[in-house]
């Protein structure tokens, strides 16, 4: 299958899950309307904010591992949807922290965050496969750039014998489970940790694929 197909098919996926995430500020300001009531709502912005950057990060990543290639074959569709699995899903915990972040239900703050970095957690595991069944695969794939010119592209911890073999992008995962763990203890210090990480991908992102990649079929 050509990549194209299924790059059209995920973008329409993440568009509606980032989309989606605007359903949870709609209610805001429908009965009285004030300051007040604008200010208390302050969770909902703050988890729509983490979770459309999220998103949006996420997409150009998914653009960046589709640019490396011409073709999709059956396991890398798999991988992929699995991965949209997660992405798709991400607007319910997002509407969980917003209900149960502060107010009388705030009981229910800790769990709803703690989903919140499970779902993030299983996204980080589908990408991680994602890259490297595409380095593993690059041939088959129409990958323009080797195995070893895709493996040795991704930025490193370190220059140690250990950090040299880990990618730097793949903290994020470390990251998300520290936030899940967090969130046993402070649902708001997991959010903040979750809108860090998201900073983190703006600026830690996947290799660009070369200029000269695999033209179109005419």
């Amino acid at each position: 299958m050509d990549s194209r197909r299924a790059e059209s098919f995920s973008d329409g996926v993440f568009a509606v899950a980032i989309t989606v995430l605007i359903f949870n500020l709609l209610p805001i300001g429908q009965g009285v309307l004030n300051y007040h009531v604008l200010a208390m709502a302050w969770p909902q912005y703050a988890a729509y904010v983490v979770s459309f950057l999220t998103i949006g990060i996420m997409w150009t990543n998914h653009h960046t591992l589709f640019g490396h290639i011409r073709f999709i074959d059956r396991p890398l569709l798999v991988l992929n949807l699995l991965l949209l699995m997660g992405i798709v899903a991400i607007p319910f915990p997002t509407a969980l922290i917003a209900e149960h972040l502060t107010g009388p239900d705030r009981a229910g703050g800790r769990l709803a965050a703690a989903v919140y970095g499970a779902v993030m957690v299983a996204i980080s595991i589908f990408y991680n496969l994602i890259w490297w069944y595409l380095i593993g695969h690059a041939e088959e794939l129409g990958s323009v750039s080797s195995q070893q010119i895709l493996r040795g592209s991704v930025p490193r911890l370190g220059t140690g014998p250990v950090l040299s073999k880990i990618p730097r992008w793949s903290i994020g995962m470390v990251g998300y489970l520290a936030g899940t763990l967090v969130a046993f203890v402070s649902a708001g210090a997991s959010l903040a940790v979750y809108g860090l990480l998201a900073v983190f991908y703006l600026f830690n992102h996947l290799p660009n694929p070369p200029r000269d990649g695999p033209a179109p079929d005419a």
